[in-house]
């Protein structure tokens, strides 16, 4: 593969390295995925799709014969999407890179806006939107561009990597923790931090399928446990470094922490279903100084939640009705 490159005329960079980790993924979702991006507008000469196995139980190269020529294959052994997601880093080459999980797919006649910002705008980042339903949206409306740290000071940031096209330049160290879930939510603040020029536009670009036996979605006490440990660890050391940051990108960060710590409230809720459980996250979150959530006017919902969770009779309200909300969406 270097060699091949070494002989490319004039080393020109494709326009976007699409990364896809992938692990005991159906073939055919595999399939879709890699159709959507190979059906863009983009030369063969200005994408790059690296697929990374991460120790998947089957090869799943061996069944994928009309895009084996299209792809970048690696496989490795089982060290989780992380990893996997930081070998695709390590292999990226694009001017421009997007993330696309190997269950899910980009809507492609949407997508196409997004591509068009970065040819016309050359922006650093482009943040779009996401469903679970395809929709052939044909109206967008597109931001005034701004920096990260304003998107993140004024606006509740997408937390998942996925809706985003950013800059290969911008990256630097910033690397996904691995061993951890909720890996996104630690990596792309880090990133809008770095960013000097983000377009955001409300296109729905990305298609979300829900698996039931997806890591984020498995039901028993240890998984549960490992989601909300690791959810707690992604939001100290967002605190952390707050801390340690210049007021402005402080006061962006603060906002990412406390809309976390309240996700992660309502995870404990959600998911547990427990007042012991909740009691002693709560407890946890205090000695940390993290809860009570601190007073702004982030969002209409993060002030009511806050209100909430500020009393005994508002907890006891959330932990009866929540778990009932959720079943019915």
């Amino acid at each position: 593969m270097h060699s091949e490159q070494s002989h490319t005329p004039q080393h020109i960079s494709p326009l976007v390295s699409f990364i896809i980790p992938t692990y005991n993924v159906p073939t055919y979702m595999i399939k879709d995925c890699l159709h959507s991006i190979l059906s863009l507008s983009l030369r063969p000469a200005e994408r790059e799709i690296i697929l990374v196995d991460d120790g998947s139980q089957k090869c799943v190269i061996d069944e994928l014969d009309d895009a084996k020529e299209d792809i970048i294959y690696i496989r490795q052994r089982n060290q989780g999407q992380s990893a996997a997601r930081n070998m695709g880093l390590k292999m990226a080459t694009g001017k421009y890179v997007q993330f696309v999980d190997s269950d899910d797919r980009l809507i492609t006649p949407v997508y196409e806006h997004c591509l068009d910002l970065i040819r016309f705008k050359q922006p650093e980042m482009v943040v779009f939107d996401y469903t679970n339903k395809e929709k052939q949206q044909v109206l967008f409306k597109d931001h005034d561009e701004r920096t990260g740290i304003d998107y993140m000071t004024n606006c509740n940031i997408h937390g998942t990597v996925c809706d985003y096209i950013f800059s290969r330049d911008i990256i630097g160290g910033v690397r996904f923790v691995e061993g951890i879930i909720h890996e996104d939510e630690n990596f792309t603040p880090r990133l809008l931090l770095k960013a000097k020029r983000v377009v955001v536009t409300d296109a729905k670009a990305y298609l979300y399928n829900t698996r039931t036996d997806s890591t984020t979605n498995k039901r028993t006490p240890e998984a549960i446990a490992k989601r909300l440990d690791n959810k707690l660890y992604v939001i100290e050391g967002l605190r952390k470094l707050a801390l340690q940051s210049p007021t402005d990108e402080r006061v962006a960060l603060s906002r990412r922490v406390a809309q976390l710590t309240m996700d992660y409230i309502y995870q404990i809720i959600i998911e547990t279903k427990s007042r012991t459980e909740l009691d002693t996250r709560l407890e946890a979150l205090k000695q940390k100084q993290l809860f009570p959530l601190p007073e702004r006017d982030y969002t209409n919902k993060y002030k009511w939640f806050r209100r909430m969770t500020n009393s005994e009779i508002g907890l006891t309200v959330l932990l009866h009705t929540l778990p009932l909300m959720s079943r019915e969406r």
